[in-house]
């Protein structure tokens, strides 16, 4: 099959080379940081805003909307750079627990960053529809820390 020659040649090259290892490691970290940062970031200002005046709410769902977007780019590089790292030894990578755990969770921040478009649309309205937005924040914190501790792990747990 086309695909086991192309994921071999791709081992052979990420196996083979320092610079592809550490541009490609760079990238998958880097996206995580700019992308985790901005929701963490946004999440935070979520639950800052919950409480306070109401006048204050519309500015913050522009910085969660303009957030988004950051967001969604940084997770495109994170998986297509995750992909790229998981086919440089398929066969370590399908056997591990740890690696379905932690595709897992990404899924999870994929299904929440949804839920919380709804919230924040909900959120624009009356001020008893912020609770989605704010138990949205708490999971998208959540979900981004527990997802940056099961990549930590991939190196170190087999």
């Amino acid at each position: 099959m086309w695909w086991s020659h192309t994921v071999d040649a791709w081992a052979s090259v990420y196996a083979n080379s320092g610079w592809v290892r550490t541009l490609l490691g760079f990238t998958h970290i880097a996206g995580l940081i700019v992308g985790g940062g901005a929701a963490i970031a946004a999440d935070r200002g979520v639950l800052l805003a919950v409480g306070r005046n109401p006048l204050e709410w519309p500015a913050q769902l522009a910085t969660i909307r303009g957030a988004h977007s950051i967001v969604m780019v940084s997770l495109a590089i994170v998986m297509t750079s995750g992909v790229m790292l998981a086919a440089s030894d398929v066969d370590t990578f399908l056997h591990m627990q740890l690696f379905w755990i932690k595709m897992s969770l990404v899924a999870l921040l994929i299904v929440n960053g949804v839920c919380m478009r709804w919230a924040e649309r909900a959120a624009a309205g009356p001020r008893r529809r912020r609770r989605p937005l704010a138990i949205t924040a708490v999971a998208s914190l959540t979900l981004w820390l527990l997802t940056t501790l099961a990549g930590a792990g991939l190196p170190n747990v087999h």
